[in-house]
């Protein structure tokens, strides 16, 4: 019977305990979710939490469709969250709105509303925006923002009521296969047997997986965020993925804003054990990228379209990893070659956006070997085994990873 099946979920993100939670609703049995350290301990409590529903795939948009509505549901489900429904003003130069118009038309046969405004308009709508001329704005009225801390805290609670079984500081070993299916994993505890294994461990996947002699093609990069201190004077503004200032904005709790910065010379970052964790990457900093580098780096780019940033105090930091497919989209679904395992990654930098639609895609391709939403777009073994060799090999600069922001 399905409700005496185990399934272990590996990371517990917003990607993991958002499958526990999908899963724990269908009553689907005993669920147990392990992390080496803390619940959203990752690039999870990281994140910038912008979403948009305006993205580059047929398949992309239809899972934000999803992931759009189920985040406004959770603001009811959630003891102590809510989606931030402020809009997402995509910011495009010229070169990349020529890019980005040719996919209106998708967006208008998926059902994804938008608003084509010019530097008036924007102007017009958020006075503290200051645009050029020559920028373009592609406003998604759907989209918006959530504040990490507090979606996580609600969500591993709500998994806990739901009986969810979360080992925080409890490492994955190794996984255990009969006849080359899933059987289960090894911890320190020993052998946990289950029925279905899903990892969504982001940076760490390669390493994990060569236990099992796999490989994705999955590079990772550095990320930073930059909280302000509160501000003497409300600004209303949306959520801003602004690619031409290399980078974004919205606000933030208690009347804060929060910036990301790209750093497009740098090369990727290779996880090359279980170990790793995230504070590693603030030990020996590279001097080209210095919180103190960064920071004026943010004033620099956005002065001109955000004028008040100029006087604009820094509060706190936070340093995570992004990871993009060779493709630049997710890679979610069954694992071929090892029957039982599944796996959710690669989310380039919406892996947050994703989060509600990936963990509930995960759930069902565990419970009901099939999708609400048709993501053959996204599977595993779109790639070949020369094309993931020959992609691992080569170093890239995060200018060169295929570039996709929330």
């Amino acid at each position: 019977m399905l409700n005496k099946r185990t399934i272990i979920i590996i990371g517990a993100g917003v990607t993991g305990l958002s499958t526990a939670y999908r899963l724990a609703k269908k009553k689907a049995g005993k669920i147990i979710v392990f992390d080496k350290r803390k619940t959203g301990d990752g690039s999870s409590s990281r994140a910038a939490g912008i979403i948009t529903g305006l993205l580059w795939s047929k398949t992309g948009i239809e899972a934000r469709k999803v992931a759009l509505r189920l985040f406004r549901e959770l603001s009811s489900e959630l003891n102590g969250y809510r989606f931030q429904d402020v809009g997402t003003l995509n910011l495009l130069d010229q070169q990349s709105w020529e890019q980005r118009k040719l996919l209106l038309p998708l967006y208008e046969q998926c059902g994804a509303p938008f608003e084509i405004l010019t530097e008036k308009e924007m102007r017009t709508r958020w006075t503290d925006l200051c645009p050029s001329g020559e920028l373009v704005g592609l406003f998604d009225p759907l989209g918006g923002y959530s504040e990490p801390e507090d979606y996580l805290a609600a969500l591993k609670m709500a998994c806990i009521k739901l009986g969810v079984d979360i080992r925080e500081e409890e490492p994955v070993k190794d996984f255990v296969l009969r006849s080359g299916s899933i059987a289960g994993i090894i911890t320190e505890r020993g052998l946990i047997e289950a029925d279905a294994v899903i990892s969504t461990v982001y940076g760490w996947t390669n390493v994990l997986f060569s236990r099992l002699g796999l490989k994705l093609p999955v590079k990772t990069v550095v990320h930073q965020r930059y909280v302000t201190e509160p501000l003497k004077k409300m600004i209303h503004i949306p959520a801003v993925n602004a690619d031409p200032f290399y980078g974004y904005c919205r606000p933030a709790a208690g009347g804060r804003l929060l910036f990301g910065i790209e750093t497009s010379e740098r090369e990727e970052w290779r996880v090359s054990d279980m170990d790793f964790r995230i504070d590693d990457l603030l030990r020996s900093p590279d001097p080209r990228y210095t919180e103190t580098v960064l920071k004026e780096k943010i004033r620099d780019n956005f002065s001109s379209y955000f004028p008040p940033i100029k006087d604009l105090r820094w509060e706190s930091s936070k340093t995570g990893l992004l990871t993009f497919s060779m493709d630049g989209e997710p890679i979610l679904g069954p694992v071929a070659e090892v029957p039982g395992l599944f796996v959710g990654v690669a989310f380039h930098s919406g892996g947050f956006a994703y989060n509600p639609v990936s963990g509930l895609l995960l759930a069902e391709l565990a419970t009901e070997g099939k999708t609400s939403v048709n993501i053959d777009a996204f599977s595993p073994s779109r790639f070949s085994n020369e094309q993931t060799e020959k992609y691992l090999a080569e170093t890239v600069q995060q200018k060169n990873v295929a570039k996709r922001r929330h």
